[in-house]
């Protein structure tokens, strides 16, 4: 097993929606294998697959229900040993998403080993805990047991992490997929994972709180969640698991700020910081955002500015900035994931009420629609499928693979490229914070600048060598003097 090298470029598969290979109209890990090529060409260092285990399906798979096998939409173990090792051949890692905080209430392990889960001391809720999405976070068993805990949906039941055999099974599992070629994993709500073992009740939030980032809930937004997630001795749980891997690969999903992640970060590569992700498209907003993040080891940080659970680029940022945020994504320190998409501008889709979230009459915070089918041409179903697919292609035509390869002004050239130009770059992000226009977001790393405008008007561009990298391919001589919306440069720093 090869180290993935530092700064790595990782990029997102949701395998229901990347290519289906059986012609059922849902995409699978062959499919997926048939693509490889085109994660290859945009210059990835790995790949991460969003969960393939067997699962009911309550949450998009989150909620496994055997974390050794591959749920048979996605096809079989023999599948997954063809992708691991065709990835390997293009020069690929393979991530799996890990998701040690629960499993399916359909697992084995629930009816099997009901002690390796979380239960409520009384015949009812424990306390006022709530779970992720709003509600509260106890169930009844079906089986009569008592009431057990749930970070997430009722059908996710929560481990416990304080009793050593849900370790040593967990540890199993990760194991399993490592002696079949896995590189690492992609570790999910690694912040919920062990909890307050007095089960005190969260307390309210009041003005004077420390800062959180948002929450889908309401429910949790009032709440000071300092007791349901987070616990001082979560080190215990991820000492386990990197004892498990050993080596490999280890990125964490931990919903919290980044002045909160020094604990996972000895135990993890990198951890995902979320204050860019949910940054407004604003040059204060984005620089504090970076700022925020300086807290971080230097190359520990996991940038993400779109996934499979929050609005795709042109929504978050808005058409006329994808190119921009491509630079900034591709230019900062550390892991930078790409989701499946980004790189042709797909933007958000239609729904279909697959996820849980959309299915009340409050459509609001549905998911569907960031998980719509790649577009791999412009024929009506984008090449995902030959039958109706699981969710509709959205507007294939006007973004999609085949025609943004034929164009080398596209924006999947530009991904490309910014890839290409990111092996140059070197050390810490250092703000320039003089002589820059408002609405201009601009940093040194090494011997380079990147500059990029935020704002409606065009800007005056902070002074800079030799041109590298333009978002709308402007090629060699100097960097421009003025950026217009939306335009952004990678630079060589002038020489004085």
């Amino acid at each position: 097993m090869n180290a993935l090298r530092p700064d790595p470029v990782v990029y997102q598969v949701y395998p229901r929606s990347f290519q289906d290979a059986d012609g059922d109209g849902e995409g699978d890990l062959a499919g997926i294998t048939q693509r490889l090529g085109h994660i290859a060409a945009l210059g990835a260092d790995a790949v991460w697959l969003s969960p393939v285990y067997p699962s009911p399906m309550a949450d998009g798979g989150y909620d496994g229900a055997d974390y050794t096998g591959i749920d048979p939409r996605f096809g079989t173990l023999a599948d997954a040993d063809r992708l691991i090792a065709r990835a390997h051949q293009l020069g690929l890692q393979v991530l799996f998403d890990a998701v040690p905080c629960h499993t399916s209430i359909e697992h084995p392990w629930f009816t099997e080993h009901p002690d390796y889960y979380v239960w409520s001391d009384r015949d009812g809720p424990q306390n006022g805990w709530r779970q992720a999405f709003g509600g509260p976070a106890w169930s009844r068993d079906p089986h009569g047991r008592g009431w057990y805990l749930h970070s997430f949906y009722p059908e996710q039941p929560d481990l416990d992490w304080r009793n050593p055999a849900v370790g040593a099974a967990f540890g199993a599992a990760l194991g399993f997929w490592l002696d079949r070629g896995v590189d690492g994993f992609r570790l999910d709500a690694l912040d919920r994972l062990l909890k307050d073992p007095q089960r005190r009740d969260d307390p309210p939030r009041t003005p004077d709180s420390p800062p959180a980032l948002p929450e889908v809930s309401p429910d949790n937004a009032a709440l000071r969640q300092v007791h349901s997630r987070n616990a001082p001795d979560v080190g215990v749980a991820l000492a386990t698991l990197r004892e498990a891997v050993g080596p490999a690969y280890l990125v964490g999903e931990v919903y919290l700020p980044s002045s909160g992640l020094a604990p996972y970060l000895e135990h993890l590569d990198a951890a995902f910081s979320f204050e860019l992700f949910h940054s407004p498209w604003d040059a204060r907003s984005v620089r504090h955002a970076l700022d925020e993040a300086q807290v971080l080891p230097e190359g520990r940080a996991a940038w993400v500015l779109s996934n499979h659970d929050f609005p795709r680029l042109p929504t978050r940022v808005g058409e006329a900035n994808i190119r921009a945020a491509a630079l900034l994504l591709l230019t900062l320190p550390g892991a930078a994931f790409v989701y499946q998409g980004d790189e042709v501008g797909m933007a958000d889709g239609p729904g279909r009420a697959h996820d849980p979230l959309g299915r009340g009459p409050d459509d609001r915070h549905g998911r569907d629609g960031f998980r719509h089918p790649m577009p791999w041409d412009a024929t009506p179903g984008g090449g995902f499928s030959t039958a109706i697919p699981w969710m509709p292609a959205d507007d294939p035509a006007r973004r999609n693979v085949a025609d943004q390869e034929r164009d080398p002004g596209s924006l999947l050239h530009l991904y490309r490229d910014l890839i290409a130009a990111r092996r140059r770059l070197q050390g810490p992000v250092e703000l320039v914070r003089h002589g820059v226009a408002e609405d201009v977001v601009a940093f040194s790393r090494g011997g380079h600048l990147v500059a990029l405008n935020l704002g409606a008007t065009t800007q005056p561009a902070p002074a800079a060598g030799d041109l590298v990298r333009h978002t709308h391919h402007v090629k060699g001589g100097g960097a421009p003097t003025s950026l217009a919306p939306g335009e952004g440069f990678l630079a060589a720093v002038p020489r004085h």
